[in-house]
């Protein structure tokens, strides 16, 4: 059960095919790893033990018949709590939301992973409407760290994240609004792709809007393209959904990164401070990048921190998610989202006009940038996991958490790809985190870079000891 619970789903899928494991034991594999990691990392919600095992044992009959669904079928997968799963409360980590509802619609993203077989075994925690870059709500209290549990998982996807890291399924679905799958990526050393805006499309619309993308957090960049392949298609719900892609990103992994031009901006030009560590172990990648073939320069986008005008939309997101809540719902949530509300709610319509202007002007410099690179290179973040509970770490001055994720939230703005790669830790066994940014419309660029690291050895953080092992 234990080397179940090691298997990527590319490789879990193979030993279907060769009959060297079914789906009931990986879906009994990754529900035995989830009950005994959640006492001390607090990853999930709810699992939903008996539907899983019976998706499992139906799948496990069509792979005796050799017809698999399609492309997941029997694969163990994990759905944050912001997203509809049928048939389970989707509460947003919220106290004010009624569990007593009807429940009986999936999200665009989890009605394709049904279509093709995918076996959902539970729902991952998240701070409450997925507000900030940790993952602790007044519901479900704190998400802890895979590699230290007094260590946040960080957020808003943390939960998934921590599942991903040890074993609880190799599949999660997150979602990203300013860094929120790359950042628990970051934090817990496993693949997160936040990808172009609207390839994965999104239902019920999300209350920050144009800033939210759906996105994969796997083991690596193959179980990604993977789950890309499943989820990365329209549907009518959402109006702002993309077209199909051309291709199957599971078969442009292998072009490698030979020949790519590639711009590495170790610190933005010197507007962020980056922790010793993290620098060495994401320079180390970069230099790796150029041995396999790529045109490494370093040089700097021309990106001032847009702090201020996505604070404007995403402050104004959130008072309008909760703009329903009478007072005594109102004294449910978290306080600093009660917070952020409170000044969102100040916000005029010209002033959030003049954040959607910061943001275009923003898009046009990184389009113009990408004329001359295929890809950019960041640190995912300054910083490895600090404590956990807590919105910003102790004494690093910063009032609100996208002080400490001045790499992440600008690639929201301008809706582009963005992957963090897990290349290392520091010295305490920490996992650092590289984030690939390519233009829009490029996320196959992202994920054949991050798949060139995999297969080089770069990208890894090692496993972290599950619970109760």
């Amino acid at each position: 059960m234990t080397e179940l619970t090691e298997l990527t789903a590319v490789r879990l899928l193979d030993s279907y095919r060769k009959g060297e494991w079914s789906p009931v034991e990986a879906t009994r594999a990754a529900l035995e790893r989830a009950e005994a990691i959640q006492p001390e990392v607090n990853a999930f919600v709810r699992l939903t033990a008996e539907d899983a095992l019976e998706r499992a044992r139906a799948s496990e009959e069509r792979w005796r018949r050799g017809e698999p669904l399609g492309l997941l079928d029997g694969v163990p997968v994990t759905v944050k709590d912001i997203l509809l799963l049928r048939g389970a409360p989707t509460l947003r980590g919220s106290k004010a939301v009624d569990p007593a509802g009807r429940w009986d619609e999936d999200a665009p993203s989890v009605a394709r992973l049904r279509e093709h077989g995918a076996v959902f075994i539970g729902k991952t925690t998240t701070p409450e409407y997925g507000w900030k870059g940790v993952t602790d709500s007044p519901l479900s209290g704190v998400t802890r760290n895979p590699w230290d549990p007094s260590r946040t998982a960080g957020g808003s996807s943390g939960g998934g994240a921590a599942a991903v890291a040890l074993g609880a399924g190799p599949l999660s679905l997150g979602t990203d609004g300013g860094g929120s799958v790359r950042i628990p990526a970051s934090f817990c050393g496993i693949f997160a792709l936040k990808p172009t805006y609207g390839r994965v499309p999104l239902y019920p619309a999300s209350a920050f809007g144009t800033l939210a993308h759906v996105g994969p957090m796997t083991r690596d960049a193959a179980d990604a393209a993977l789950l890309m392949d499943v989820i990365g298609h329209p549907d009518s719900r959402d109006w702002s959904a993309l077209a199909p892609p051309p291709g199957a990103y599971a078969e442009g992994l292998a072009g490698g990164v030979r020949g790519l031009r590639v711009a590495y901006s170790p610190s933005l030009g010197g507007q962020v401070a980056v922790q010793p560590a993290v620098a060495t172990a994401v320079r180390r990648a970069v230099e790796r990048l150029a041995e396999l073939g790529a045109y490494v320069t370093e040089t700097d986008p021309d990106l001032t921190d847009p702090v201020e005008a996505f604070h404007t939309l995403w402050f104004s997101g959130a008072a309008r998610v909760t703009q329903h809540l009478g007072p005594k719902q109102r004294e449910l949530l978290d306080p600093g989202l009660r917070e952020i509300c409170t000044q969102g709610a100040r916000y005029s319509a010209l002033d959030y006009l003049a954040a959607v202007d910061v943001r275009m002007d923003l898009g046009r410099r990184m389009g113009r940038f990408h004329d001359t690179y295929d890809l950019l290179v960041t640190p995912t973040l300054p910083i490895t996991a600090f404590e956990a509970g807590a919105e910003v770490p102790k004494g690093s001055g910063h009032r609100r958490w996208t002080g400490w994720t001045p790499f992440t939230y600008p690639f929201n703005m301008t809706q582009q790809p963005a992957a963090s790669v897990p290349v290392g830790a520091d010295g305490d066994g920490l996992p650092v985190g590289l984030q690939l940014v390519a233009a829009r419309h490029r996320d196959d660029l992202v994920l054949r870079a991050a798949h060139a690291l995999y297969e080089a050895g770069v990208a890894t953080a090692g496993r972290p000891t599950p619970a109760g092992s």
